[in-house]
């Protein structure tokens, strides 16, 4: 897979990107010094052949460098966290996935 290349959308509150001429995003919440990761879209087809884990993790890395704290209420992001510890240190102090 190339590299995917990221657009933080601040009107739509969402990270994306395209795939095959398709929009892909992850939806974000920001309060206070938070950013709360609520939902991945991904066009039909690109859940399985690891493109969502890719995406993820470029989200991940642009956000370790900010100082804003992760919340991921999305499953799956929870998900890629938990497999993928050292971005563990994003979140809040208390919060565990």
């Amino acid at each position: 897979m190339t590299d995917i290349k990221i657009h933080d959308n601040e009107l739509l509150r969402q990270y994306e990107t395209t795939i095959d001429g398709q929009l892909a995003t992850i939806e974000y919440v920001k309060q206070e010094r938070k950013i709360f990761l609520t939902k991945v879209i991904v066009p039909n087809g690109y859940s399985e052949n690891g493109f969502v884990e890719q995406f993820i993790n470029k989200v991940l890395l642009i956000l370790s460098k900010g100082r804003a704290r992760l919340v991921p209420t999305c499953p799956t992001v929870a998900a890629y966290i938990r497999k993928n510890r050292e971005f563990k240190k994003l979140l809040p102090v208390g919060v565990k996935v």
